[in-house]
């Protein structure tokens, strides 16, 4: 996969804006429907109950600034930032003095040189966002407040793609769709996930596993999602990944299921062995939608996959987050720990021997004929993997055991089972005696 597709995905989508609901949210979708013709779209209708929530009203704008009268200086121009509107601000079209305005301004003075970013989803007010110092230097006297925005009964989009395979056991991948022009926080999860569904479809045909792509307005999307279709998700889930912020070079981070115990945390655990800067984080680190997906009366298992996890990066929620943030090679690094662990799964993730003690590898060319000591230390990977090749230690665990990459670990798995010397099972198989 050329991480020159994403880049440029992201970089055409980076303009629309995008919020809760929207044309902005059905432009990035029909975008993503012609990578991935596959994606379906779930409506949901202003006023429906998902579980304890409400859809909320649709939200358009066209324009929206505020002018200093005197002078005629314009600031907070939607058309050349859309975070410079506070996210479902009501319309608004009146004259107000600066000491007014001030008030429906909002500034980061930790950060004076951005704008941060704001939104408003379930109580209706207007606001604007503008770098701090910039705030400071505004003249006073009378400003012309436009902010031509509706709010109106529409619908929440929601999203999916599903990737039948021989077995009703799935492997989930989630990311958001809800924010503006934001290169990390938003863009960099759907064009990773577009590109490993693109992958998956081309790459495995036929495959083993069955695969559920979903694409959500952030909380209020995966709620939503869930009100229609937990029950499928309950049954067959084995695995789940919450994909935010995976686009930086900075690390790669892993925000664990609440109790760090599922086959998620165990494939993430290994497709980051090996890496640099790589950060594990408690379920009480928790901030995207693993918070929903691993709710008690939900409990889907469901981990947090990031580069530079949400909120420890200081870009993140401002108009610094572009793609000075967002690289080719950070997008690349994210979707090539999907793939390791996509090719585990399709692999067979539990090996089992099929001899009593170790085989004969030499006679197969897998060993050297020759031995000498420290001469061929790089076969210890093989001759460990075998030693676990029990049918019930995963390929993800032994990555953990024997302290090599995933990769390799997938890659031995299959030279063996070639040679007949392992067999793969896609759940723990019982070893039996010989």
């Amino acid at each position: 996969m050329n991480s020159n597709d994403m880049i440029g995905w992201a970089k055409d989508l980076f303009p629309i804006n995008r919020s809760l609901t929207g044309d902005g949210v059905r432009q990035t979708l029909d975008y993503l429907k012609a990578i991935n013709p596959i994606i379906n779209t779930h409506s949901f209708k202003t006023g429906e109950d998902v579980f304890d929530w409400t859809i909320p009203k649709e939200w358009s704008i066209k324009q929206a600034f505020f002018k200093h009268i005197e002078s005629g200086r314009v600031y907070c121009d939607f058309s050349e930032n859309n975070l410079s509107v506070v996210g479902y601000s009501a319309p608004v079209n009146t004259t107000l003095s600066k000491e007014q305005l001030v008030d429906h301004i909002f500034t980061d003075p930790d950060q004076p040189d951005v704008i941060p970013y704001v939104t408003s989803y379930y109580k209706e007010r207007w606001g604007f966002c503008m770098p701090h110092n910039q705030q400071l230097q505004l003249p006073d006297g009378d400003y012309e407040v436009v902010i031509d925005s509706e709010l109106f009964d529409g619908e929440l989009l929601v999203a999916d793609a599903i990737v039948k395979g021989r077995s009703k056991d799935e492997v989930m991948f989630s990311s958001y769709i809800c924010h503006p022009s934001m290169a990390n926080n938003e863009l960099s999860g759907p064009v990773v996930w577009s590109a490993l569904l693109k992958y998956i479809r081309e790459t495995y045909p036929n495959p083993k596993r069955s695969y559920r792509f979903i694409l959500v307005p952030e909380t209020i999307g995966s709620i939503a999602y869930m009100s229609r279709f937990l029950a499928e998700m309950q049954a067959y889930m084995r695995a789940g990944f919450n994909l935010s912020c995976v686009g930086d070079e900075r690390g790669f981070s892993h925000v664990q299921t609440p109790f760090n115990d599922t086959l998620a945390d165990d494939a993430l655990r290994a497709g980051l062995l090996g890496r640099e800067n790589v950060a594990s984080y408690s379920f009480l680190k928790r901030g995207s939608d693993e918070r929903q997906y691993c709710s008690p009366l939900a409990k889907l298992p469901v981990a947090g996959f990031c580069r530079t996890k949400y909120g420890e990066y200081p870009e993140y929620h401002t108009s610094a987050d572009n793609f000075d943030v967002v690289t080719q090679a950070g997008l690349q690094g994210a979707l090539d720990v999907l793939i390791e662990i996509v090719d585990a799964f399709e692999t067979g993730l539990f090996p089992r021997a099929t001899t009593v003690g170790e085989p004969q590898l030499g006679k197969r060319g897998l060993y050297p004929t020759l031995s000498q000591k420290n001469r061929y230390n790089n076969i210890r990977a093989r001759m460990d993997f075998l030693a676990y090749c029990d049918g019930n230690t995963s390929l993800f665990e032994m990555v953990q055991i024997i302290g090599v990459p995933l990769k390799t670990v997938v890659e031995e798995a299959q030279v063996l089972a070639e040679h007949d010397l392992v067999e793969l099972f896609d759940t723990p198989a019982k070893a039996e005696r010989i």
